[in-house]
């Protein structure tokens, strides 16, 4: 599976130097040295292993016959975690539809214990059971990958399940959105905690679809399984009729597209109408954006009363929706445009009617008839059995491998990794095409397999332009010089509210490469010490990106809102 990522990257020389080049009419502007442009240009451009004679062989068990050890055997992924071997852990499986308060009941158990973890999916989960939990008046760090916010004399973390920790001992556990052991990219860190979080009782909730994989995966354990089914504690009724015209969209109401072109076309059609304004969630918005959003759409003193939205709703916001209108029941998934999953269907479609809000009852539908057999067909179906979970193998196997074949970069152990790895029966190997990518990268510089590793781990979005070449910088100037000053990277002052919806997607990307200092800043602290700084230029970023989605339409909000409140007062 060697890759070529001069094909995978799609980026040209003049397309580099365009964007390192002064732009007057840029958001802010990238100071790469030379090095850095031939760094770029190394491992975007000419980083292409393939040849006719195919990828080399290597010996997987080590040195020849010095050692048997087969480090690409990954068939007992349960034995990388000798804490939790230690333990028989009693596993609850809380399954059920959105709103059914799987998670609910599994987050008071937290509560009544004397040390414990929640592990969710995303940030914005994580911060949601901190501020519960503390509110409760259980004290509760919170601990993401951009963040770390310690209370004092805590027992209890809320993380993202990337940063579960496994060598700590827990009274109770939680992993949150557990069916996602079986997503291609980050599913393995959901493995990751099934099988290491050494607790007395570990909590999963998720989606029934994943119960006969988690139960066939922890026989090996000795792990104690117990499965909890809920039922949805609200009526959803699937419509039998499309809304067809902006006219019929209503307070309450949650449009759901798949790109942000469509969003910002539904949002500005929605408010020309003059009846309604449009909050807006997607995927690409930062979390505190998004946050801010569902805030405000929920907020019934105001007049932003209609969602706009992308599959982002599906996890981690309480939305207080009425009906969600698929617009589409395709999208496309980053390789093909394809019809939406029975599970895709169902998650969006459930964020409908959320118990005890203003709208008890959901309902979903479509804009479009032909529509509607499916949808109805998919909340009618259960959803498809998790067949595999994720699996990527530990720094400590990567580690040992280098050390028997010392002149392998980290592309190639990976490549080689992925390619002749063994599992069984329930596992796969994560896709890790982007972490290979930077991989390519970092072995063209003089750093050690630890800060390599710690670099492709780390949250770039290799295949964001502006986000590659922020990461770029911070590579190149860490392996010259050990120290990575934000100013180095873009000039403050130049940053202001975007007028388009492309500066938006550039000031969106701006933000990406300030998260991703924070994370290198909370691991290297030495070498990027402006974390705090760049903490308060994300949240400059924020309050930008807001301005624009406030004013972001044919009719300003102002006119529209006095026009409603003249309306409202007849």
């Amino acid at each position: 599976m060697a890759y070529s990522v001069l094909r995978l990257r799609k980026v040209s020389a003049l397309g580099i130097s365009r964007v390192l080049q002064v732009d007057k009419g840029s958001l802010w502007r990238f100071h790469l040295e030379t090095e850095s442009r031939e760094f770029l240009r190394l491992g975007f451009l000419t980083r292409d292993y393939r040849n006719s004679s195919g990828s080399p062989k290597f010996d997987f068990t080590g040195t020849g016959t010095t050692t048997k050890f087969d480090f690409t055997d990954l068939t007992c992924p349960h034995t990388w975690y000798p804490i939790a071997r230690k333990k028989k852990r009693k596993v609850i499986l809380h399954v059920g539809p959105t709103n059914s308060g799987k998670t609910y009941n599994a987050l008071k158990q937290l509560e009544r214990s004397s040390s414990g973890v929640y592990c969710g999916p995303l940030r914005l989960l994580a911060w949601e059971v901190a501020k519960r939990l503390n509110k409760a008046n259980v004290p509760c760090d919170l601990i993401t990958g951009q963040e770390k916010e310690l209370v004092g004399g805590a027992t209890h973390k809320a993380v993202t399940v990337e940063m579960a920790d496994v060598t700590t001992v827990y009274d109770c556990a939680i992993v949150d959105e557990i069916q996602m052991v079986g997503c291609k990219q980050r599913g393995f860190a959901f493995t990751r905690a099934l099988l290491g979080l050494a607790a007395d009782e570990l909590h999963l909730c998720g989606d029934p679809a994943v119960v006969p994989l988690v139960e066939d995966i922890l026989k090996v354990t000795g792990d104690d399984v117990q499965v909890l089914t809920y039922e949805r504690l609200s009526p959803l009724v699937p419509l039998k009729v499309p809304v067809q015209s902006v006219s019929d969209i209503k307070t309450g109401d949650c449009l759901v597209t798949f790109s942000r072109k469509d969003i910002y076309a539904h949002k500005k059609k929605i408010e020309k109408a003059g009846k309604h304004l449009c909050s807006v969630v997607y995927g690409s918005l930062p979390p505190e954006t998004r946050t801010a959003q569902a805030t405000r759409f929920n907020d019934e003193t105001n007049d932003f009363d209609v969602l706009v939205a992308s599959d982002a709703i599906g996890m981690g916001l309480n939305l207080n929706i009425s009906r969600i209108i698929f617009s589409t029941l395709q999208k496309f998934d980053g390789a093909e445009t394809r019809d939406l999953t029975v599970s895709e269907i169902k998650q969006i479609a459930g964020r409908a009617g959320r118990f005890r809000s203003k709208f008890p009852v959901g309902e979903v539908t479509c804009l479009h008839k032909e529509d509607l057999p499916l949808l109805h067909s998919s909340l009618m179906s259960p959803s498809p059995l998790i067949e595999r979970a994720g699996l990527f193998p530990t720094f400590d196997l990567l580690s040992r491998y280098s050390q028997a074949h010392p002149r392998l970069g980290l592309y190639r152990i990976l490549e080689h990794f992925v390619e002749n790895a063994k599992l069984s029966s329930n596992y796969f190997i994560s896709n890790v095409e982007d972490m290979m990518k930077v991989a390519a990268l970092v072995d063209e510089l003089p750093l050690g397999l630890e800060t390599k590793y710690l670099f492709v781990v780390s949250p770039v979005d290799i295949n964001d332009e502006i986000s590659g070449h922020g990461f770029a910088q911070f590579a190149s100037t860490f392996a010259k010089s050990g120290v990575v000053r934000l100013k180095e990277i873009f000039e403050a002052d130049k940053v202001k509210v975007p007028k388009t919806p492309i500066e938006l997607k550039e000031l969106e990307s701006l933000h990406k490469v300030l998260d991703l200092y924070v994370w290198l800043g909370l691991r290297l602290e030495d070498s990027f010490p402006d974390r705090e700084v760049a903490a308060s230029q994300k949240s400059i970023c924020n309050i930008l990106i807001e301005q624009f989605l406030e004013g972001n339409g044919l009719s300003s909000p102002a006119c529209v809102s006095k026009h409603m409140r003249k309306r409202r007062r007849f």
